[in-house]
């Protein structure tokens, strides 16, 4: 069995430029808790944008409480700006089966009504259980269901893969 490497930097390079291509005017970047919200501050930085960035947490959307539980962390979301007519920029680590995303846009609606809501992540792994597609993707992989793939954030704030 080969072991996959992935390239965060790398990949965050190519995630920053499919970003600024899918910009608007008045557009915001949110970033989902927690890997897309490090993303997303990383972006609001080097895309130089005006304003916050903001954090959207699934934790009050998850329709698989029976198996996971609630999280010990409650809810992380922080909308620093309203919603209303914004183009949104949800900015995520990885995409799997896009639970997470139906979580977030539900928890977003309920801050407003966006004039948009589109979806960039650094990786896309396949395995789709509904049909939410990404507008930009850095990379394609596929992994067995039971592995596991997370982005960690070092403490100089660069990014790596753990893939369990």
């Amino acid at each position: 069995m080969s072991t996959l490497h992935l390239d965060a930097e790398a990949l965050y390079a190519d995630l920053r430029r499919g970003v600024q291509r899918l910009l608007h005017p008045q557009t915001a970047l949110v970033g989902i808790w927690s890997g897309g919200a490090w993303l997303a501050e990383r972006l609001q930085q080097d895309l130089h944008l005006d304003g916050q960035h903001g954090v959207i947490s699934s934790a009050l959307h998850r329709d698989d409480f029976g198996s996971k539980g609630m999280s010990a962390t409650t809810d992380h979301t922080r909308l620093p700006f309203d919603i209303n007519d914004r183009h949104v920029l949800l900015i995520d680590d990885v995409l799997y089966t896009g639970r997470t995303t139906r979580a977030v846009i539900n928890e977003l609606f309920d801050f407003g009504r966006p004039a948009s809501v589109t979806l960039a992540v650094l990786v896309d792994r396949g395995g789709r259980q509904l049909p939410i597609e990404p507008a930009f993707s850095a990379a394609r992989v596929a992994l067995a269901p039971e592995q596991r793939l997370r982005l960690a954030k070092d403490a100089d704030g660069r990014f790596s893969f753990d893939v369990k």
